[in-house]
């Protein structure tokens, strides 16, 4: 928990594009050459004989806010609606932190191709519900686009947004800031429950889920937050906010994560 952690500053981290293609140069240097993901499905990234010496990087966008990011996110689905899972018939609303809103997307849709009665409730941090909108038409335009040949006369067709229902997050703020008690209330939950959540992201998906579940007791869909991720961002806390995460506290979660089984991608029924 108190790993050396390096901030990028905000002006620099702001344009991440360009972040990325910078830093792409310098691992590809003068003889390599660089393509982006959302490519190799549009350019189907041949490499011609005259090439094959040459060092190929890729460009994965942070957030994976391109089409191709979301074949991951469907198979997630496909992993989650098996019978003895989820299933197929089950009414689920599932809660998701949304930093870029590709991975709620991608549940939007994947719920959608495979017919599941599964609603997407997407907790917005990093922009305002019109950017997140255009980003949902933008995604479904590219995956239609690139994927065409497996979509003729598919319901997907029909569709150009609305598959996901965006909202505030409970305590609005500006993208990045945590606001006093969240720290003790990832604690709480980590004590009591055994899953780490952080303040920045996933705490946003489990408030909206506590939240829905209690007023919608009577609600016939069952609340599901899906666990993104987000635990690396504990390891800068620790290292700014020490005062709050005593070593003697980080062992005993520790002795009690070990009996749970946390991944980057987790479900939670509530």
């Amino acid at each position: 928990m108190y790993g050396n952690v390096t901030y990028v500053p905000r002006s620099f981290y702001a344009h991440r594009k360009g972040m990325l293609q910078s830093h792409a140069s310098l691992v590809a240097g003068h003889t390599g050459s660089i393509v982006h993901c959302n490519e190799i499905i549009e350019e189907c990234f041949s490499i011609r004989t005259s090439e094959r010496h040459l060092k190929k990087v890729i460009i994965v966008n942070e957030g994976a806010s391109d089409a191709i990011a979301m074949l991951g996110i469907f198979r997630l689905v496909q992993y989650l609606s098996q019978d003895h899972l989820l299933g197929r018939k089950r009414t689920l609303n599932f809660i998701v932190d949304a930093g870029t809103g590709t991975t709620a997307i991608g549940l939007g849709l994947g719920a959608l191709c495979l017919g599941l009665p599964w609603k997407v409730t997407a907790v917005m941090l990093a922009d305002k519900i019109d950017a997140y909108r255009e980003q949902e038409s933008r995604l479904i335009s590219d995956f239609k686009r690139q994927f065409h040949f497996t979509l003729d006369d598919h319901k997907l067709n029909e569709v150009d947004v609305g598959i996901v229902h965006w909202v505030d997050r409970c305590h609005e703020r500006k993208f990045g800031n945590v606001l006093q008690g969240e720290i003790e209330a990832c604690q709480q939950i980590a004590q009591q429950t055994g899953i780490l959540v952080d303040p920045v992201y996933t705490l946003a998906a489990w408030e909206m889920a506590t939240l829905l579940r209690s007023k919608n007791a009577e609600d016939d869909a069952d609340v599901v937050m899906l666990h993104t991720g987000g635990t690396l961002g504990l390891f800068g806390l620790a290292q700014r906010w020490s005062w709050l995460l005593p070593l003697s506290e980080t062992v005993i979660l520790g002795k009690k994560g070990s009996k749970f089984s946390i991944s980057a991608l987790c479900c939670t029924i509530l």
